[in-house]
């Protein structure tokens, strides 16, 4: 194998934006680049690491050894390592080996900026060309349009080494997903898809949580380019991508970004604010320049490079407080005295900042669990800049209020309506996540109330009431068709369920949902505005019936939406309207293709008789445990 050879990717300009933390590119320059020098081809590689004495590439192309293949240190005091190694291909496997000018302390480190990774356990890194012809120029040239906040977003969470496994309970790869996947999704009528991290991770337990190869699709399921292939496919069927991105912490594997140059080089020093005592893991510096500009850059990869469409930012409550899951005494307030992380505020806004000026068409999301103020308003306005923000407080409230008997249901009523006290101080998507159906919760179906029919009966209407309420939806896989297991990361989804009938009736419900989501302005287009909702009675907790109207531009398109939330029927109920026309019924949780026992009527003709302070009424059957939609 020949000798290094000088040569550099890296102009001034880039250094003096990477120094301060303004290189939001740094994919192009950092990690390693197949290429050309003097008409001989090889790789250059290029690695952060201003505490080394020296740094080699070290893989199977010199046998691991440490002394051939050193690089050279630039003169610019970057702390940036780089080299052209003639003859190194698409396929070698490598790391760095790197001694620190900290006591002669070494260590053996994957490349941050890898494109590909070894399959775990194996840790080295791939180096790889993931070049790929994109076939999606219809959906990037149209997502503004898709993707606006005025438009429906109905998300399907999805982990992708347990949606579906094959017959010896290997994963389905991203290419057998692209047709599998897609299908189902578009059949089931979502609008989004949202992954749990695909990002390389070495844990299968973390479910992706603990990333060690911010840059590498995970080689779990494929190629670099079979994963584009699955976006692209995904696209192709009109469907938006949504990945989960973790900038909160990261784990201390030798391999990864801790101590990765025998100094505290990505993580904070202070282990008051460098450590995360829940998650066993290390949490970025924020405040330090270039390690900005790595995740910066990281965002803007998978939204260039794999023309992602959104990222649901985790775990941002850990990032915005020092005192986040810590006892007194074990942190230190901010220069004002209070438990704001400051720098992790500035990085986030900076990042929002450079996503939605880049990138046409696409939306931050937070999970953010706490009543942080201005999470989804612009910085400009003094917020964080996400498009949205996870609704934590409408889903435990209501899945609280559902697991109660039916019977005690009319002394909480307050527990949905409450909800609307603050529905629109945040742009909120409405979770049912993973996290709600993993750690002895149950799964959604089993943690309603009453026999089987009554606990689907309660699942329809949930759903019902989730679509209906303003804000986006997610739903976690296996939610559509009421699995009833809880989620197990190790095996597939229990598919079978979907034969019977009340679990294909779950299916059907979130098809028609979906459908009416899509089709009617009403729930889409103010869902982030309090001129998209009005009560018509959230007083009468006696029936436990909830009656309320949801408006988009136009009043003609009005949808009044009835809650009986009880498993007994209500005969003769009168509901107040503002007009005499004809409403026609556009859904009913109990009709029978879903399951239900089909007590309602289609269309109704309202009276003048005046109800719930408007001038006119209808009465109308409620059947058990039901949500109706009437146009």
């Amino acid at each position: 194998m020949a000798a290094i050879i000088a040569h550099s990717l890296f102009t001034d300009f880039d250094i003096d934006l990477f120094k301060g933390g303004k290189h939001y590119r740094l994919y192009e320059k950092l990690g390693a680049h197949l290429t050309e020098v003097n008409g001989v081809k090889g790789t250059y590689f290029a690695v952060w690491a201003p505490s080394a004495k020296n740094v080699a590439v070290v893989g199977d192309f010199n046998f691991w050894n440490g002394e051939e293949h050193l690089l050279n240190v630039r003169w610019d005091s970057s702390g940036i390592w780089e080299g052209f190694i003639p003859g190194v291909a698409k396929g070698a496997i490598y790391k760095y080996k790197i001694t620190s000018n900290n006591s002669g302390i070494i260590t053996e480190k994957a490349d941050p900026f890898a494109r590909f990774c070894e399959h775990p356990p194996n840790t080295a890194s791939v180096i790889w060309d993931a070049s790929y012809k994109w076939d999606d120029k219809k959906w990037m040239d149209s997502r503004v349009k898709h993707n606006a906040l005025d438009k429906p977003y109905s998300v399907y969470e999805v982990h992708l080494g347990s949606w579906k496994r094959k017959e010896d309970n290997e994963f389905l790869s991203y290419i057998e997903l692209a047709d599998d996947l897609v299908n189902y999704v578009k059949e089931m009528g979502f609008t989004h898809i949202e992954f749990m991290p695909i990002m390389e991770y070495p844990y299968d337990p973390s479910w992706g949580y603990q990333l060690t190869g911010y840059f590498a699709p995970t080689s779990r399921f494929g190629k670099p380019e079979d994963f584009k292939l699955l976006v692209d496919k995904l696209h192709q069927a009109g469907i938006g991508v949504i990945l989960d991105w973790v900038p909160s912490h990261f784990p201390e594997d030798a391999h990864g970004l801790g101590f990765f140059d025998g100094s505290h080089l990505y993580e904070h020093p202070d282990r008051r604010r460098g450590y995360h005592p829940d998650w066993k893991s290390l949490i970025f510096n924020y405040g330090r320049n270039e390690v900005r500009a790595f995740l910066i850059s990281n965002a803007i990869f998978w939204l260039d490079q794999y023309h992602v469409d959104g990222l649901r930012v985790d775990a941002v409550a850990s990032m915005l407080y020092l005192d986040y899951s810590r006892e007194e005494g074990e942190w230190e307030p901010n220069m004002y005295g209070n438990n704001e992380n400051l720098e992790a505020m500035s990085f986030i806004r900076e990042m929002n900042q450079e996503v939605y000026a880049s990138f046409d068409g696409v939306q931050t999301i937070a999970e953010e669990s706490t009543a942080f103020s201005g999470v989804s308003k612009p910085v400009h306005f003094g917020g964080l800049g996400f498009g949205m923000k996870w609704m934590m407080g409408w889903m435990h409230d209501t899945l609280e209020y559902f697991k109660k008997e039916p019977i005690y249901r009319k002394h909480h009523q307050n527990d949905l309506t409450f909800s609307m006290t603050y529905a629109f101080t945040e742009n909120f998507m409405l979770p049912f996540s993973h996290d709600e159906v993993v750690y002895g919760k149950q799964s959604l179906v089993y943690r309603m109330p009453g026999d089987e029919w009554q606990r689907f009966a309660n699942l329809r209407l949930l759903f019902g009431y989730m679509f209906t309420h303003p804000g986006a939806n997610l739903i976690f896989m296996g939610g559509e068709f009421g699995q009833t297991a809880e989620w197990n990361f190790q095996q597939s989804l229990d598919w079978h369920l979907t034969e019977y009938d009340f679990h294909s009736g779950i299916q059907n419900v979130i098809k028609d949902l979906n459908t009416i989501y899509k089709n009617y302005p009403a729930l889409h287009e103010k869902q982030f505005s309090p001129e998209g909702f009005e009560w018509i009675d959230y007083g009468d907790s006696e029936n436990s019936v909830l009656t309320y109207v949801r408006k988009g531009h136009d009043a003609k398109n009005d949808l009044i939406i009835v809650c009986n939330l009880t498993p007994v029927p209500r005969a003769d109920y009168q509901i107040g309207v503002s007009k005499v026309t004809q409403l026609k019924q556009i859904f009913n949780s109990d009709d029978a293709k879903y399951g239900g026992s089909s007590v309602s009527k289609k269309t109704i003709k309202p009276s003048k008789k005046a109800m719930h302070g408007r001038d006119y009424s209808f009465i109308s059957t409620l059947p058990p445990l039901s949500i109706q939609i009437f146009k």
